[in-house]
């Protein structure tokens, strides 16, 4: 993890989403480890050199390819279940070395600046958390984002507004310097989602 991340402290053991998370992965869960194909897009661009973040991860396929092609990743996530899979997962792939689980929650951690060569999250959503993603991408690195939209609602009405994307989001939240590589929509009905690929303009 970048020096000057911060909020990766201590979570209650009540906290209701670290409850949720922890329950449904402990429940007979077993992961694929497979990479969002977000994730395989962005790797495939070219990157500058440092590190990936990804948050909300999970028990992620998408950090074990980042350090598969060699990159340091901070892996974020309320779930201690989940982050001790995905360190599991390194640990037999040879790449405990280059994954950091930070146990937090995201509303409360805060990458450092320009410190991330690509912040990638596939499955959560609140405003200021992208706000802070996108500051954490240097120069002429990438965001790729994944989220319901509004849309999934319509099929979920118990889907809380705050973790859907409204009508141009994210892309129209991405401050000055960023520019979209690709943004589309996937799913429909229950899964209605949008992805962006954006890339912070070199230096």
């Amino acid at each position: 993890m970048p020096a000057g991340d911060a909020g990766g402290g201590f979570l209650p053991d009540r906290h209701p989403d670290r409850l949720r998370w922890n329950a449904r992965y402990a429940g007979g869960f077993t992961p694929s480890f497979a990479p969002h194909p977000l994730a395989v897009r962005a790797l495939a661009l070219d990157l500058p050199p440092g590190p990936v973040a990804d948050l909300a991860c999970g028990p992620s396929g998408s950090a074990l390819l980042a350090a598969a092609n060699g990159r340091p990743v901070t892996a974020v996530d309320i779930s201690e279940v989940a982050l001790g899979m995905l360190s599991d997962q390194a640990r037999r792939q040879g790449l405990v070395t280059l994954i950091t689980p930070v146990h937090a929650d995201l509303t409360a951690w805060r990458p450092r600046p320009r410190s991330y060569a690509l912040v990638l999250c596939t499955g959560f959503w609140d405003r200021p958390v992208f706000a802070a993603a996108a500051a954490a991408v240097r120069p002429g690195g990438v965001i790729g984002w994944e989220a319901f939209t509004a849309a999934a609602r319509q099929a979920r009405p118990g889907l809380p507004a705050a973790w859907c994307l409204a009508s141009g989001e994210p892309a129209s939240l991405l401050p000055a310097g960023f520019v979209v590589l690709h943004e589309g929509e996937v799913g429909g009905g229950r899964g209605a989602k949008r992805r962006l690929l954006a890339q912070r303009r070199p230096g």
